[in-house]
């Protein structure tokens, strides 16, 4: 009797995975999608100190991976690509978390500078310059550009996490997960995403305008920080720089959204 050909269609994997839990399929599948989560692990990894191993990202976004393909449904409108590089990047940031390698005193000042930062703007009406920063730190600029490059390793909460929410077991995932049919889409889920989304939006467009050009470039482009400073024509450090900046900028104007809100 014949051997029926394992497939190699990614159609046919996904229908075979759900109609049959056919775990030749599934293995497939994540081997096929491998090279996603070496990827995520090295745009993370340029962003840590090097002791932190490029190996180990990779293997806890591999976790990460597994769970994109086990739960993600091929009917809905999304591509799984960007499905699975969520789950990877929040699989790899968990594990960091878990292991808390940052310093606390890494952590507190990156929310001294948020807190700092939201004040001077609030008092400003504008986002306060590096000199008015480290004039409101009581620092020198260069401790305070050298202090932004200290929390650049410390910073991997992608962009994207600024609008996830919590599953029923306290995990964090993103709102793509909550949709449970495209056609018939949860009308209040809708409008907290979209909300939440244009409020994203428009402290983008509030940001200086190099670091708006940052954050297009590394989250929409997918463009390192070395190329980016290529394109800005500083160096890799001053791209970092500009990259955390505006990221703590983002996070202090939500939070102060929020607060406004609440």
């Amino acid at each position: 009797m014949p051997v029926e050909p394992r497939p190699t269609d990614q159609r046919e994997l996904w229908r075979r995975l759900r109609a049959d839990k056919d775990q030749y399929a599934r293995e497939q599948l994540v081997l096929q999608h491998a090279p996603l989560v070496k990827w995520v692990a090295g745009r993370i990894a340029a962003t840590l100190p090097p002791h932190v191993e490029e190996g180990d990202l990779i293997s806890y976004g591999m976790v990460g991976l597994t769970s994109a393909v086990d739960r993600f449904d091929p009917s809905r409108d999304v591509r799984f690509e960007t499905y699975a590089v969520t789950r990877i990047r929040g699989a790899i940031i968990d594990e960091l978390r878990s292991q808390d390698w940052v310093p606390r005193s890494v952590r507190a000042r990156a929310r001294e500078i948020e807190r700092t930062h939201s004040q001077l703007e609030h008092r400003l009406h504008r986002a306060p310059t590096d000199e008015e920063m480290a004039d409101a730190l009581g620092v020198t600029v260069r401790d305070f550009q050298d202090s932004l490059l200290q929390v650049s390793q410390a910073t991997v909460h992608a962009l994207d996490e600024m609008w996830s929410v919590s599953d029923a077991s306290g995990d964090q995932v993103s709102l793509l997960d909550t949709i449970e049919d495209e056609r018939a889409e949860d009308p209040e889920a809708m409008l907290a995403d979209q909300d939440l989304r244009d409020q994203v939006g428009d402290a983008i467009q509030r940001l200086p305008e190099r670091e708006k050009v940052v954050i297009a470039l590394y989250y929409y482009e997918n463009l390192t920080l070395r190329e980016i400073g290529e394109v800005l024509g500083v160096t890799e450090s001053r791209a970092s720089q500009l990259h955390t900046k505006a990221v703590l900028r983002l996070r202090a104007r939500l939070a102060g959204g929020e607060a406004e809100l609440a």
